[in-house]
């Protein structure tokens, strides 16, 4: 009987009985069978409540737990069901293993450990299971891990939200982090106003009220999320994408000069502007000799082009660090475009002036972009290729979680608890 005890204590299982240790020759795997001790037999699987019996279920049934040495270990045992007041006829709890789960808690932390520190081939070969269980199992622990830590979403007051596509075919996914811990909120499947009111519906109408700035790109859907469930916050409009619309205006103007260069037999000048993309995009610190002297070129010759070209690099001088001056700078930069006649920069100046001139305010004033979920996405790409072969958007939320969320994980034995 002592020896018995020592296998429960092994394989770290509590409130139960071990009956027996045999090694299954078909499987080549030691199985233990227990026995719940009565107090905590005859339970609600999901809930926990006392119920009263139902039938025998599938009588016996095993969990995969750690290995013992080199081989597999399995945990045996009655699974009876139960009928209960609020979810019917279920599985009868176990304290060993999650509900509707094969595997035991210590098995489930150990592979989300395991994922966490390790490689895709490293996780699979040790522990002899596929990748995709691997998802499976740390969507579990992770849905624990979030009922179990404390309410991260107390004191939210500043956020961003963008999207990321993770699959083709439009697979897309919106993404809410906290500018002050630098941590994802949320990850939901979509991009959509409706993707967005899952997150500020559990959020709840208290503290959507306690929010008060929101930055993000230019999409609608983002728009309207934040004006229909946020009363009090602000949008905060990210400069990068301000300056990609006017550098899009430029690349407009371009194609407008190169085609009247074409169509005028100019075939040396409209061969330059094609040429030219790079030397009117990229910032003038990061500009080659090359580029230099191109530029150059189009100053001296071309002149509505060179003058889309300042408008552009004017536009990013808007977000350059400063204060209140920053506003006026912003109004003198759309007076600017107006009466450049450059018609993208015109409609530009219009569009920025009817939706958008209040929220690029407060990103002068704030100081509010989205970089930190730039930094976000860039980490979320590289988990989509590392869970490549999970099935469902849920496990790969599950991934970024585990590697993103901040919950601290221990392998089975040490530390606390998950």
């Amino acid at each position: 009987m002592r020896s018995l005890r020592v296998w429960g204590r092994l394989l770290q299982v509590e409130q139960v009985v071990v009956e027996s240790v045999r090694f299954d020759e078909v499987e080549q795997a030691v199985v233990v069978g227990v026995r719940l001790l009565a107090r905590v037999a005859g339970r609600c699987g999901v809930c926990g409540r006392r119920c009263p019996g139902f039938d025998r279920g599938r009588g016996r049934r095993r969990w995969r737990t750690v290995d013992v040495g080199v081989v597999r270990a399995f945990l045996e045992a009655d699974a009876p069901r139960v009928r209960c007041a609020v979810h019917g006829v279920v599985v009868a709890r176990v304290p060993w293993a999650r509900h509707g789960s094969g595997h035991t808690y210590a098995f489930d932390d150990l592979v989300a450990w395991l994922a966490r520190q390790t490689s895709r081939s490293a996780v699979c070969g040790l522990l002899r299971i596929s990748w995709r269980t691997v998802g499976q199992v740390i969507a579990r622990v992770m849905a624990d891990a979030d009922a179990a830590a404390p309410d991260r979403w107390a004191g939210v007051r500043r956020i961003g939200i963008d999207e990321i596509s993770y699959r083709r075919g439009h697979k897309y996914l919106t993404v809410v982090v906290d500018h002050d811990t630098r941590r994802p909120l949320w990850i939901g499947e979509g991009r959509s106003k409706a993707t967005l009111a899952q997150f500020f519906d559990q959020l709840g109408p208290e503290r959507c009220a306690q929010i008060a700035l929101v930055s993000a790109d230019g999409a609608d859907w983002i728009f309207y999320a934040v004006a229909e469930y946020l009363p009090n916050a602000k949008l905060c409009l990210d400069p990068f994408h301000v300056v990609a619309w006017a550098g899009d205006a430029l690349d407009k103007v371009r194609a407008q000069v190169w085609s009247a260069a074409r169509k005028a037999g100019q075939k040396a000048v409209a061969k330059d502007l094609k040429g030219a993309r790079w030397a009117l995009w990229k910032n003038p610190q990061d500009l080659t000799e090359g580029q230099q002297a191109k530029l150059a070129r189009i100053a001296a010759t071309n002149q509505p082009l060179y003058r889309a070209y300042l408008l552009k690099e004017q536009l990013r001088q808007v977000f350059a660090p400063g204060g209140e001056e920053r506003v006026e700078l912003l109004d003198q930069w759309l007076a600017w475009a107006a009466r450049s006649r450059l018609a993208p920069f015109v409609d530009l100046a219009r569009r920025i002036r009817t939706y958008f001139r209040q929220d690029i305010v407060n990103t002068l004033v704030y100081r509010m972009s989205n970089g930190i979920l730039e930094s976000t996405n860039t980490k979320i790409r590289l988990l989509t290729r590392i869970a490549f072969g999970f099935h469902s958007a849920a496990a790969l939320i599950a991934m970024i979680n585990l590697h993103l969320g901040g919950h601290h994980i221990d392998p089975p034995g040490r530390g606390s608890p998950t």
